[in-house]
C-alpha cells in the first residue's frame, strides 16, 4: 500500500526520546488509521493498536484497559527501547482527554517510554480535548484529503481524472463504473461523515438545514453566496450565525469551508461573505448529474471543478502552517485566491475555458494592497499539474 510521505517521517521517531502525545486529526478516508498501522509495522518495539471506532460502546475504562495492554507489551520487551500505543477515534470516548492526560502523567512520572498516538475524524472535538486537557504535551499533525501527486505516484492519475475524481483513494477501484463510485462518495463518506462524525458528536438543533447547506455549497463551491442569498437558495427562514457555525462544522469535517474575503484586518475578515469551498472535487462530482467524460465536455462545470480543486489544493496544503487562505472582491471585480503569510500576499487567478481572457480584479487588488506575487494558473498560466506539484509554501520563497 502506497506510503504517505507523513508517515515516513513518523516512522522514524518512535526510537526518539518520548516528547509529545501525536495527534492525528483529518477526515475520513485520508489514511489516518492505515498511517498508525504502517508506524507499527515499520519499528520492532512493542505496539498496541485499539479503535473507539465501533458499535460497542466505549467509555473511560476502555482507554485505561488499553494502556494496561500497551504497558504489560512494553515490560515484556525492553523499556529501554520504548513502546508505541495507538488510539484511534478517540474523540468518540467521552471524557477522553482528561484520562489520557492521567495516564500519560502516570508515565512520565515512572520514566516509560509509551510514545501515544491519537487519531480522529473530529477536529473540533479533538481540538477541544487537546487544549482543555492536555496543554504542553502534545502536537498537532494534519492528515488531509490526498493531493494530485499523491494520486499520481499512487495510481498514475493524470490531472483531468483528478479534477473530478478527487483524492479518494480507497474509491479509485470503482470509478470504471462511475454509478458504484458516486454511492460509494455518499453513502460511506459523506452520510458517515454527516450522521457519525457531525451529527452525532455535536449539537446541532436543525440537521436537514446542515445537510441542504452542505449540498449547496457543492453546488456553487468556488462561488461567493452571501448568507442571505444561501438562505434563499435553501428556502429557509435561519439565521446567518446558525449557517456560520454549520459551515465551521463541515470544514471541521473535512467536506466543506466558507473562505473569507481578504481585508488586510483580520477582525473585518470574519464578518464577511463567504466563499464556498469543497475540500474535496469528489464530493462536487458525486453530487452532480454528470458523469466524467460529460463534465470534461461542459465548460462551466468543468471550469467550477478546476477552481474548486485550486482552491482545495491550497486549503489542504495550508493546515497545520502559518499560512491563511482567503478570496476578494469588490465591484464585481474578484481574485480568486489570496495566500498571505503576515505582510507577504500571493495573489491567484484561476483560468480556465470558461473564464475571459482579462483579469481586472487582479490589477484592482494590486491598486489597494501591496502584492508580493501574482500567479495566473491554468489556461495560459501555469498548468495545472505543475502548480498542484508545488507544496504551498514554496509559493513564499523568492
Amino acid at each position: 500500500m502506497f506510503l504517505r510521505p507523513i508517515s515516513k517521517i513518523l516512522v522514524e521517531r518512535p526510537d526518539e526520546p518520548r516528547r509529545f502525545i501525536q495527534a492525528l486529526i483529518g477526515p475520513r478516508q485520508t489514511g489516518r488509521t492505515t498511517i498508525a498501522r504502517q508506524i507499527i509495522s515499520k519499528t520492532d518495539i512493542a505496539s498496541h493498536y485499539a479503535s473507539a471506532d465501533e458499535p460497542v460502546l466505549r467509555d473511560r475504562v476502555w482507554i485505561e484497559q488499553q494502556w494496561e495492554m500497551a504497558r504489560l507489551g512494553l515490560n515484556s520487551k525492553d523499556p529501554k527501547k520504548g513502546g508505541i500505543l495507538v488510539l484511534d477515534e478517540v474523540q468518540k470516548v467521552t471524557g477522553w482527554s482528561e484520562t489520557v492526560k492521567r495516564l500519560w502523567d502516570e508515565d512520565t512520572a515512572r520514566g516509560l517510554q509509551m510514545h501515544l498516538i491519537i487519531s480522529g475524524s473530529s477536529q473540533l472535538l479533538m481540538q477541544q480535548g487537546l487544549t482543555e486537557s492536555l496543554a504542553g504535551r502534545f502536537e498537532i499533525i494534519p492528515i488531509t484529503h490526498w493531493s494530485f501527486t499523491e494520486m499520481q505516484d499512487a495510481f498514475g492519475w493524470d490531472v483531468a481524472r483528478y479534477l473530478y475524481f478527487g483524492g479518494y483513494p480507497r474509491a479509485v477501484g470503482l470509478i470504471q463504473d462511475q454509478e458504484r463510485w458516486r454511492r460509494y462518495i455518499i453513502d460511506s463518506l459523506i452520510e458517515t461523515t454527516v450522521s457519525g462524525d457531525i451529527l452525532l458528536m455535536r449539537r446541532v438543533d436543525r440537521p436537514a438545514l446542515l445537510r441542504r447547506l452542505f449540498g449547496l455549497g457543492c453546488l456553487y463551491s468556488s462561488q461567493v453566496l452571501s448568507y442571505p442569498k444561501i438562505l434563499g437558495q435553501l428556502q429557509d427562514s435561519g439565521n446567518t450565525t446558525t449557517l456560520a457555525h454549520y459551515l465551521n462544522l463541515l470544514d471541521g469535517a473535512g467536506l466543506l469551508m466558507g473562505l473569507q474575503k481578504y481585508a488586510g484586518q483580520k477582525v473585518r475578515r470574519r464578518s464577511s461573505i463567504p466563499k464556498l469551498l469543497v475540500l474535496n472535487t469528489g464530493l462536487m462530482s458525486a453530487l452532480s448529474t454528470l458523469s466524467f467524460e460529460e463534465a470534461k465536455k461542459h465548460p462551466d462545470s468543468w471550469g467550477h471543478l478546476v477552481e474548486s480543486s485550486v482552491g482545495a489544493s491550497l486549503a489542504n496544503g495550508i493546515r497545520g502552517r502559518s499560512l491563511e487562505l482567503s478570496y476578494w472582491s469588490s465591484r464585481n471585480r474578484e481574485v480568486d485566491f489570496v495566500l498571505s503569510r503576515g505582510d507577504t500576499v500571493i495573489a491567484i487567478e484561476v483560468k480556465s475555458s470558461r473564464k475571459k481572457t482579462s483579469l481586472p480584479g487582479m490589477e484592482a487588488f494590486s491598486k489597494e494592497f501591496a502584492v508580493n506575487k501574482k500567479l495566473l494558473v491554468g489556461s495560459h498560466g501555469i498548468p495545472l499539474e505543475d502548480f498542484f506539484c508545488v507544496p504551498v509554501e514554496e509559493w513564499f520563497k523568492q
